[in-house]
């Protein structure tokens, strides 16, 4: 599955869903597990989103 732009991400915070263009998303590798990593739009923090293998390797490759 393609990597939908913009990424939907939950932001715990909030304690909602935002969308998250993919220009302003970064990929971050921690244990061996893919996680996609943007500034969330509701404050000073960031949202991370766990990312399939697939996505992963789309998303590293940006």
């Amino acid at each position: 599955m393609a990597l939908m732009d913009p990424l939907q991400f939950y932001d715990v915070k909030a304690k909602e869903k935002v969308s998250i263009p993919l220009s302003q998303v970064r990929y971050e590798e921690r244990k061996g597990r893919g996680f996609a990593v943007a500034k969330s739009p509701n404050g000073d923090y960031e949202c991370w989103r766990v990312l399939s293998k697939a996505d992963a390797e789309e998303l590293k490759n940006k």
